[in-house]
């Protein structure tokens, strides 16, 4: 630590992203990434700007706020909502800007509130911009405390599924956090909704209190493009465009741009291999069950689990040493690793691994 750093941030904890490793080759299930590569039509996208970066990217992200508004549109419209037109939409490099600019335009004056298993960044988010905040604790091993939520007089944030289970609660929780108090904000984070969960989007035409976030990197193979959604009533997207443009006007490239509209917009690809991970995400927690694990009840893709006389810790690193990467969380989780659903061959390696953990400590 430098002698410059101010003393405001020299006891802060940064968050801690998941391993990128590049010391050998490893079946990586530590980061939520999809085991597909991005559709046909992104890769288009993105070849379709190689000549064109010596221009600025278009700030207001014209394209992909466009296409998001007709996906998300329907979406609504399906669950009983109304339209989502393109000035509900703000787009981000990755999710995770998007929340950094709202707990920055709200958050300050009302606190925030979210459970205490979930999100890691929440917390960092708060430290950082000098938010306080409430970690409401968990009913169980895996449940939100819904009503406990709902007594907080803070504005909320919950992810939903929730970011370290996969558990995932329905829209009528959702509306219990809204209706309870309506002067205050409730930021929906819906970064594994697509794998098993409906989105909130439909509650925005009756609560205007509502910031629902998604990403495409999860469940439309953009990971390492950055790109980010947010959706809310146009007098909290003007507030958002705000930050923006007060911050990085020009947050995403003009590849981003282009391979995030067509992402959203080649709908058969996206449902096509959703549906493959929840369907590996199921057959994975089958082969987990059988071996004596305890899997939480995951809608995302991946799943949370742990096995007695086996500490969360020991599991990952005897896992490395096999070439094969989850994710230890530890804190409230140090039972457990976090699971990555990939590819069949990637979980039958995997599951091939601890079946010879547990053999070997004959537990």
């Amino acid at each position: 630590m430098s002698r410059f750093f101010s003393s405001a941030y020299r006891d802060m904890q940064a968050y801690v992203p998941g391993e990128q490793p590049r010391d050998r080759r490893y079946v990586k299930l530590n980061t939520n990434e999809s085991p597909f590569p991005p559709s046909p039509a992104v890769i288009a996208a993105y070849d379709s700007e190689k000549g064109n970066v010596n221009l600025y990217s278009d700030p207001t992200a014209k394209a992909l706020v466009e296409a998001a508004a007709e996906v998300y549109g329907r979406e609504s419209r399906r669950l009983g909502g109304g339209d989502i037109t393109p000035d509900m939409v703000i787009a981000g490099n990755g999710s995770d800007e998007i929340l950094a600019f709202c707990v920055t335009a709200f958050f300050r004056d009302g606190g925030a509130a979210f459970p205490k298993v979930g999100y890691g960044f929440y917390p960092v988010f708060c430290n950082l911009f000098g938010v306080p905040f409430d970690e409401v604790p968990m009913k169980g091993e895996f449940e939100v405390d819904i009503a406990a939520l709902a007594a907080s007089p803070c504005n909320i944030m919950i992810a939903n599924p929730n970011a370290q289970t996969g558990v995932y609660v329905p829209l009528s929780d959702i509306e219990t956090l809204l209706s309870a108090n309506k002067d205050r904000l409730v930021l929906v984070d819906e970064a594994y909704c697509d794998f098993g969960g409906e989105s909130a989007v439909s509650l925005l035409a009756r609560y205007d209190n509502l910031i629902v976030v998604t990403t495409l990197s999860k469940s439309r193979q953009l990971a390492g493009g950055r790109v980010g959604l947010a959706f809310a009533r146009p007098e909290i997207t003007e507030d958002l465009n705000k930050i923006k443009y007060s911050f990085n006007p020009y947050n995403l490239d003009r590849a981003a741009i282009a391979a995030g509209a067509a992402a959203l917009l080649d709908t058969e690809y996206f449902d096509r291999t959703r549906k493959a991970v929840a369907q590996e995400r199921e057959r994975l927690k089958d082969s987990l069950g059988g071996l004596g694990f305890v899997v939480s009840p995951s809608l995302a893709n991946f799943v949370l689990a742990r096995r007695d006389g086996l500490s969360g810790e020991e599991l990952y690193l005897a896992l490395k040493e096999r070439g094969v990467l989850v994710r230890y969380l530890g804190g409230d989780l140090s039972d457990y690793i976090r699971i990555t659903v990939g590819s069949r061959a990637e979980c039958d390696a995997l599951v091939a691994a601890i079946k010879k953990i547990v053999k070997e400590k004959n537990i």
